[in-house]
């Protein structure tokens, strides 16, 4: 069976996976495509197996994964022919069939065949034969990233109009750190739709000249040396909008929290704990700050004592809290003039009043309210629903991703700046 069927009205996007550890995050790729409405097919290089079975694709996509220019994947290929059902080459009916080619993770070995048009295999025989937008997302050691060669490929693909989603920063699997590790999951697959769709994903450059503090995951206050009093944040939200905000053209410095979330690249990233190592980051970036999102899920209560040593289970256990310092109401009493405010409250409830009546004691210009009562969305999760309420009204922003929501977000913010310049004057 060929892979050539499309989802009606959907786009086609091929995903290319090589043999780097990240393969697995292709399959997070995937599904984050099919979350935006896309029809995905898989083609996998021989070393990408070694790492991720080609099931694993089939599975999540309905397609067969494509391993080889001759007609299937290992053992199980019925017809070892290179041909599709309809007696087509095979990879040149994907490679016309394709909207959009993505290369996830892109190794450097793939990157040099691909610039110097190699064809050995089915992915790069392909990126030679399609006419579809060509986007790859690299990913490799830091000094094979920093190499001369992978960066003249690099710059070279880029000069053809290939477009390359940078790698991040980090801790990479060899043990070094870094540059080389795979883009957030996120932001391939926003770059993808707005490859395939400039004019509706066309970047915007409207935050030039903003520099946007951002707040981001839950803290985790000390118990004892081994546990803590934490939430259940993932940190997703201020992720996307430090993201979302960068690409607008903004400075963005993110303060967060415990995630397991690689730092947006182009962010100036700061790691905290507790409540209060995230209250003295935001102070001390304050001054630079012309806009301030308080997304974090910051801890109300910390313990009055922590324990020295772990504490021992001998029946029950009392904890005495007190409460910790409000990081935005801190941040009003100490912003410079024209400094934007935008607070979070997540809640169990969609009571607007009572979220206005938590904006005007905060001294907040306005807050997102989030209902974590309803299923599906909001922690842990890829999709979020939310209310932008200022003093005079309340925006409904249904259900959609988090990166969407971002942008919307970045909208009601940017009304926010016109209004009080206006008023200004």
């Amino acid at each position: 069976m060929a892979n050539t069927t499309k989802n009606s009205g959907a786009p086609w996007v091929t995903v290319g996976v090589s043999g780097g550890v990240a393969a697995y995050k292709a399959a997070e790729l995937v599904r984050a495509l099919q979350q935006l409405g896309a029809d995905v097919h898989v083609v996998m290089t021989r070393a990408a197996q070694e790492f991720v079975q080609p099931l694993t694709f089939s599975s999540l996509t309905g397609h067969r994964t494509i391993t080889s220019m001759w007609g299937g994947w290992g053992e199980e290929s019925s017809s070892p022919t290179g041909l599709d059902e309809s007696g087509m080459i095979e990879h040149i009916s994907e490679a016309g069939g394709a909207d959009a080619l993505v290369i996830a993770p892109a190794t450097a070995h793939v990157i040099a065949k691909i610039a110097h048009g190699l064809a050995d295999d089915f992915l790069s025989t392909m990126v030679l034969a399609t006419t579809a937008p060509l986007i790859v997302a690299p990913a490799m050691n830091v000094n094979m990233w920093n190499n001369p060669a992978t960066q003249a490929n690099i710059a070279l693909l880029r000069k053809r109009g290939v477009t390359i989603v940078e790698p991040g920063s980090g801790y990479l699997a060899c043990g070094m750190t870094g540059a080389g590790r795979l883009a957030s999951i996120d932001a391939i697959a926003q770059t993808v739709m707005r490859v395939l769709s400039p004019e509706a994903h066309a970047e915007k450059k409207d935050l030039v000249g903003e520099t946007v503090l951002i707040t981001a995951g839950g803290t985790r206050e000390a118990i004892d040396p081994v546990r803590y009093i934490g939430n259940r944040s993932s940190g997703k939200m201020g992720y996307a909008l430090a993201e979302a905000a960068r690409q607008r053209g903004a400075e963005v410095i993110l303060v967060s929290a415990a995630t397991a979330l690689d730092p947006p690249a182009g962010c100036t990233f700061f790691s905290v704990t507790s409540a209060e190592q995230m209250r003295r980051a935001v102070m001390a970036h304050l001054p630079q700050a012309t806009v301030v999102i308080g997304a974090a899920a910051v801890a109300d209560f910390r313990l009055a004592t922590v324990g020295t040593e772990k504490l021992r289970r001998n029946g029950a256990l009392h904890l005495e809290l007190e409460p910790t310092e409000d990081i935005v109401r801190g941040v009003v009493e100490a912003r410079g003039a024209g400094t934007l405010v935008i607070a979070f409250a997540a809640e169990m409830d969609d009571d607007i009043e009572h979220a206005r009546k938590k904006m005007q004691a905060k001294g907040a210009d306005a807050i997102v309210l989030n209902d974590i009562s309803r299923a599906g969305i909001g922690f842990d999760s890829e999709r979020n629903a939310a209310s932008f309420i200022t003093a005079e009204q309340a925006v409904e922003i249904p259900e959609m991703t988090k990166r969407e929501m971002a942008e919307k977000i970045l909208d009601e913010v940017l009304a926010l700046r016109a209004a009080s310049i206006e008023s200004a004057s």
